[in-house]
């Protein structure tokens, strides 16, 4: 038989579960890239050129919507409340072709789609976009680029882009702002290259 004390204990240990399970779950926070809509593209551009703009490539980790973070040279895990607000794979994509479209230097800036055609496909591959502790805690982004070529068949231009950028701070929302501002450095950094090869291989208009 159980005593009265245990009983007693039994049922407050009991209660204690049930009041500490029936507690408010903790919030999923979201976060966007700062990204300012792109202007029309100009009716007169610097380059005569169509670009289609393809997914970018990446791992599956990039595919989900959590954030991602380092843990050591060779670890990575995943945030359970903090989250893009959508993969990092689409908004690395968004973010390019609003990038280019706000040049004004090109014809037009798509997506691919099967229904869109263009000069030249730009391709890029997500390598790392995540924060990590290197004893500074640093917000990492890597991404390889190419220019394809349909009608050749080439690729006639790559660029990497590498960079950690610092932290201020030690919280999630940091890392955020250190990422937005990484990305952003990237997109000038890609607008710039780019068209320093369009201005050394002048594309020709297409023929009418």
């Amino acid at each position: 038989m159980f005593s009265r004390h245990s009983l007693i204990m039994g049922l407050a240990v009991l209660l204690a579960s049930c009041v500490a399970g029936c507690g408010a779950p903790r919030p999923v926070k979201y976060y966007v890239l700062d990204v300012n809509p792109a202007p029309a593209t100009s009716v007169n551009p610097q380059f005569p050129v169509s670009l289609l703009v393809s997914r970018v490539v990446a791992s599956q980790l990039y595919r989900d919507d959590r954030l991602v973070y380092g843990s050591g040279p060779v670890q990575l895990g995943t945030y359970d409340y903090d989250r893009w607000s959508q993969p990092p794979a689409d908004l690395v994509q968004d973010t390019i072709v609003m990038a280019l479209r706000s040049t004004g230097q090109y014809k037009s800036v798509s997506r691919v789609a099967s229904s869109v055609r263009g000069d030249y496909v730009l391709r890029s591959r997500l390598i790392a976009m995540y924060g990590v502790d290197q004893p500074a805690l640093m917000a990492r982004f890597t991404i390889q680029f190419e220019l394809y070529d349909p009608a050749n068949r080439a690729i006639v231009w790559s660029h990497p882009y590498t960079h950690d950028e610092p932290v201020q701070g030690k919280d999630v929302p940091d890392i955020v702002l250190a990422m937005d501002a990484n990305v952003k450095a990237c997109m000038q950094d890609l607008t710039t290259n780019l068209a320093q090869y369009f201005t050394a291989n002048p594309p020709k208009p297409a023929a009418q």
